[in-house]
């Protein structure tokens, strides 16, 4: 049995759905078995009406490359601004955009699990995924898959 990774993605905004998909196509790539279990705003990362347009908050986010006072953050359009930045930082380093990591994950055979409940609470259709999604799991199938996994994430 190969070694195993398995991440949870719980959150849905553009600068928190490149970690897991980053950390999981590297795993991949290195022969290890590795999931990733989408639940409460990390399913954003797999609905196929969401995820190629996820946006960055600049309010509270004191990580901000350029830092914007949460009163200026505030102002219509600086989510616009903020996105546009970090999509533009992410461009000029040749890193792919979040549906072309997404593609890669798939095809390096990461499992790609949206959580059961997150569907329900939410009201998501699971028509709404994207195709590259495996079929819906509880906690319970998740931590299954974890508890073999040599390195557990919580992102």
């Amino acid at each position: 049995m190969a070694d195993r990774v398995a991440i949870i993605a719980s959150k849905g905004t553009l600068d928190m759905a490149y970690p897991p998909l980053i950390l999981a196509s590297t795993a991949a790539a290195m022969d290890l078995e590795v999931g990733i279990f989408f639940t409460f705003y990390g399913l954003d990362i797999v609905n196929k009406k969401k995820y190629a347009n996820l946006k960055v908050a600049p309010v509270g986010n004191p990580a901000m490359p350029v830092p914007v006072p949460n009163i200026i953050g505030m102002l219509p359009g600086m989510t616009a601004v903020a996105t546009k930045m970090m999509k533009g930082m992410m461009h000029k380093a040749n890193q792919p955009s979040v549906p072309e990591l997404i593609k890669v994950c798939a095809e390096t055979g990461v499992k790609l699990w949206p959580c059961e409940l997150t569907l329900q609470v939410m009201s998501v259709n699971p028509d709404d995924l994207i195709d590259e999604v495996e079929k819906s799991c509880g906690a319970a199938t998740f931590l299954e898959f974890a508890l073999g996994a040599k390195v557990s994430l919580f992102i």
